[in-house]
Parts: structure tokens; sequence; C-alpha cells
């Protein structure tokens, strides 16, 4: 018999209310709820995305994560498009949101 370990807390937003909780098993299962299928890319902007997080305590919305992706990333996946086929959503802003969401980082400002 598997034991699952039980789920990390959420926030009102349904982000996780620790980002210490965090762990890639954790990203595959918000990704799962979202009907996205993780891939190399992914995992990229997720740990870009994570490493901003810790020297600046921020989730970027849209232009900063844009802008972000596109430092560290480059030009491939440093695009409103390429990170809205990667981590779509129906919402407005959802995008930012949906990529804090996986990698575990707080709602971004603007995306409520």
């Amino acid at each position: 018999m598997v034991v699952s370990a039980a789920r990390p807390e959420l926030d009102a937003d349904g982000h996780l209310a620790d980002a210490s909780e965090w762990s890639p098993a954790l990203a595959q299962e918000f990704a799962a709820e979202a009907n996205i299928r993780l891939t190399p890319d992914h995992h990229a902007v997720i740990k870009a995305v994570r490493v901003f997080h810790a020297e600046t305590g921020l989730a970027p919305p849209m232009r900063p994560l844009v802008r972000l992706v596109r430092e560290r990333l480059g030009p491939r996946l440093g695009s409103s498009i390429a990170l809205m086929r990667l981590f779509p959503s129906r919402r407005p802003n959802g995008t930012p949101r949906s990529v804090a969401r996986i990698a575990g980082l707080p709602c971004p400002e603007g995306c409520r």
C-alpha cells in the first residue's frame, strides 16, 4: 500500500502558502491540474522563475516574466506567445499565475 504525503497548505489564491514546500513532484501535480504536461522547456522556465524569486522575493507578472525568460533563456522561450503556449490559461493574466503556481510561488501582483 502506497501512502501519499499530505498536500502542503495553499493560500487563498490556490498557491503554496510556503514556497519552501515546493517539489518537482508537486509541480507535476499542479501542472496536471492545469492540463499541462511538463517538458524540459517548462522546467527551464520554472527554474528561472524560482531563482528570480529567491533573488528578489517576487513572482513576476507578464511583462517582467517575458523579460526574465528572454534574458536567462533566450528569445525562443522569452516571448509572451511562447510562454502562453507553454503555460496556457483561460484567465486574464493567467500565464504568469500558472507559471507561479506550478513553480510553487505566490500569485504575481496584478494577477488576482
